[in-house]
């Protein structure tokens, strides 16, 4: 079972949040502030972080900078009191995954760390599985049985950035931003015309869709 560390400096919440997770049999290792974390990361095998902002020694923003130096991938939840926009961007800017406002919703939180869990495993191997069809991040490669297509680079991130968020809407200056650069002179309308390329490529394929929410963006839809 997955490995969960806990950072967070009110012992009642603390208390809560490890309780809720041992409920869902993950096991759970506890820290007071981000100095004494560290040490338990030096220790153990940790699949996810859990982390507060506001604490003693070393606060969940230097703590969060501090652990992705080491490991780009490890999933990082920051929970906090802190509700406002540019306290999210900040949390966001020195790497944390998600970012979640107190008081805690125990059913969200779960949902949270669950997505944040999947989408690791994602990266790690670096591939999508969708059904029978596997799309490798290694090869830029989308096979289906013996039908293999190898996709132009900037059309593979695409897809694999949609299929790595099942559901979730993209707007296309997102994409654009993730996919080609913000310093890109690139216009927004390349996204568009790359979209249609994908939807040409597999509108064969019964697993999944990429459709458009209009007014918004895209977003990719698993069929099975």
């Amino acid at each position: 079972m997955f490995n969960i560390l806990v950072v967070e400096d009110d012992r009642n919440t603390r208390t809560l949040i490890k309780a809720v997770l041992e409920n869902e049999k993950y096991t759970v290792f506890t820290a007071e502030n981000g100095i004494l974390a560290l040490e338990v990361i030096d220790k153990e095998h940790i699949d996810l972080v859990v982390l507060d902002i506001m604490m003693p020694k070393m606060d969940g923003y230097e703590l969060t900078k501090t652990l992705r130096k080491s490991d780009e991938f490890l999933p990082i939840l920051m929970v906090s009191a802190k509700q406002q926009p540019d306290d999210k961007k900040q949390g966001f800017l020195v790497g944390t995954d998600d970012y979640m406002t107190k008081p805690i919703d125990q059913d969200e939180l779960l949902l949270r760390i669950k997505a944040l869990l999947r989408r690791a495993r994602i990266a790690n191997e670096r591939k999508i599985v969708v059904g029978e069809v596997v799309i490798d991040f290694d090869t830029l490669t989308v096979s289906r049985g013996s039908e293999v297509q190898e996709l132009p680079q900037k059309e593979f991130l695409l897809l694999y950035k949609l299929l790595s968020y099942p559901g979730k809407i993209f707007t296309r200056i997102q994409l654009m931003d993730e996919i080609w650069g913000a310093d890109s002179n690139t216009g927004w309308e390349t996204v568009t015309v790359h979209i249609g390329r994908l939807r040409k490529r597999f509108e064969h394929f019964e697993e999944f869709s990429i459709e458009s929410v209009r007014g918004l963006g895209y977003k990719a839809v698993k069929k099975i």
